[in-house]
């Protein structure tokens, strides 16, 4: 697999595995180069030999965004060695479930915010400036549908979404006129790692390689905000406007999320 010399560059975070693995092998099959981020450095460098992928296509660093200096380097890193990237896409995060009565799960809830708000804030930080001046870029980052609304167990992964989303949004007012991007995409249901251990229906679930090749066309067509599959568009536009007696009555009951005590959750 070649590539001109030239190839845009893609910098991903959470690039060991499921959406973040997929991401990078449609961004691989439309020919850009690589940038691949996680702290599972031997997992991207198994998975890049595999799919022939060689140092000038596919450059590796290990970090662990929730640690802001970690994932800044990285991204200091890939500057230095690769250049500047046409899409940044913030993707690494984590979804534990909580009991707010468990005091041990207020450390969950901020180890949740440190990787899926301020690590995406960090991942964005190297980039934005020198975006602004080439007048071109696109920063993504992944939220999900679980922004939508609260849902029983799941409070400090509901709660980082919605700030995906909203910050996101401030970033995009902030760069409007700039010449660069912000694209928020927000998954429902994908077969993933994080999600094979879920008590509870997932209802429209896509495969990861399905996910990448849509969330690929929104980021390269530019869109804004975009929730895939288009059906848990709808679902969420519906429970958004639900009356919150008839939306609580519709959760009780719900499977909710393993605290991190009952499984191992990977990031």
């Amino acid at each position: 697999m070649s590539a001109p010399a030239l190839a845009p560059l893609v910098f991903i975070t959470g690039a060991s595995s499921g959406i973040g693995q997929a991401l990078a092998a449609r961004y691989a099959q439309a020919g850009w180069r690589l940038a691949l981020v996680a702290r599972r450095t031997a997992q991207m460098q198994e998975w890049a030999a595999s799919q022939g992928l060689g140092p000038d296509r596919c450059g590796i660093y290990g970090a662990d965004v929730a640690a802001v200096d970690s994932i800044v380097a990285a991204g200091e890193a890939c500057l230095a060695a690769q250049g500047l990237p046409e899409v940044v896409i913030a993707n690494a995060g984590i979804s534990v479930g909580m009991d707010t009565a468990e005091r041990a799960d207020l450390d969950v809830m901020a180890e949740t915010f440190a990787l899926n708000n301020v690590g995406l804030a960090a991942t964005f930080h190297p980039f934005i400036a020198a975006m602004v001046r080439r007048g071109s870029g696109r920063l993504v980052g992944i939220g999900s549908v679980a922004a939508i609304r609260g849902l029983p167990g799941h409070g400090a992964y509901c709660a980082s979404k919605a700030a995906v989303v909203a910050y996101c949004e401030s970033v995009r007012t902030e760069l409007r006129g700039s010449g660069v991007r912000v694209v928020t995409v927000c998954p429902g249901y994908v077969d993933t790692p994080l999600t094979r251990g879920n008590r509870y229906g997932m209802p429209f679930l896509i495969s990861a390689e399905v996910f990448a090749d849509r969330a690929f066309r929104t980021i390269e067509a530019g869109f804004s905000y975009r929730v895939i599959p288009w059906q848990m568009g709808i679902v969420a536009k519906l429970m958004r406007v639900l009356p919150d007696a008839i939306y609580d009555r519709a959760v009780q009951g719900r499977g909710r999320k393993r605290r991190r005590d009952e499984a191992d959750t990977p990031r």
